[in-house]
């Protein structure tokens, strides 16, 4: 069974692997996400759905047994799916919560499973974090650190407070072009250890504030 997530340090290798290749992203998810929240106002955690890009969900299926030719159910795909979200742990999830400035830590993904429709893979997966918390300000972003992966926030309803109480306002910052910087940079910056975090200039960020 196949890693979509394993793929990408195949492809990592290959791609450092070339003289002088420019930085940018070689694989691309649209982002909905979902903040949860407890009836006392704590938020619990975060649901996300990651849509890949064409090109990849192509690649992340190839030899997967399916009933139906072209379509996999989520049961077929389960295994898939319990890879990726095992995979994503390395990662950190790509997910990053500050609550008023302090630094919150996830637990492992439950409730995770793969759709397959109109020939894309989409993972569904909710992040409790380790402890409920009740911040006037919380920060939650979601990039790739190595830019190996660009995410974009989807054009309609990213992001929903799900029981968030009314007062609550949240605020959407998206990436901001920095393509001109990344084509800059070659993959030896990378291997030297620096810009280990350029990603960041490409996060989303999620901003709520409560009074």
């Amino acid at each position: 069974m196949r890693s979509s997530f394993a793929c990408l340090s195949l492809l990592a290798a290959i791609f450092l692997g070339a003289p002088a290749a420019e930085a940018h992203p070689h694989v691309w998810i649209t982002s909905v996400s979902e903040l949860i929240y407890a009836p006392d106002g704590s938020i619990t955690g975060v649901r996300h759905a990651w849509t890949f890009d064409d090109m990849f969900s192509t690649y992340a299926v190839q030899g997967l047994d399916s009933k139906t030719k072209g379509t996999f159910t989520r049961e077929e795909l389960a295994p898939l799916a319990q890879t990726n979200v095992e995979s994503l742990k390395e990662y950190a999830y790509f997910t990053f919560a500050k609550a008023d400035g302090k630094k919150e830590k996830f637990q492992e993904p439950i409730d995770y499973y793969l759709d397959y429709k109109d020939a894309v893979l989409t993972l569904h997966f909710t992040l409790p974090l380790k402890r409920a918390v009740k911040p006037k300000e919380l920060m939650l972003e979601v990039y790739d650190p190595s830019y190996f992966i660009d995410f974009k926030l989807a054009e309609k309803d990213p992001v929903k407070l799900v029981g968030a109480p009314s007062e609550c306002q949240m605020k959407l910052q998206r990436p901001g072009d920095g393509m001109a910087s990344a084509q800059k940079l070659t993959e030896q910056n990378f291997l030297d250890g620096e810009n280990a975090n350029f990603g960041m200039m490409f996060a989303n960020k999620i901003m709520v504030s409560c009074p």
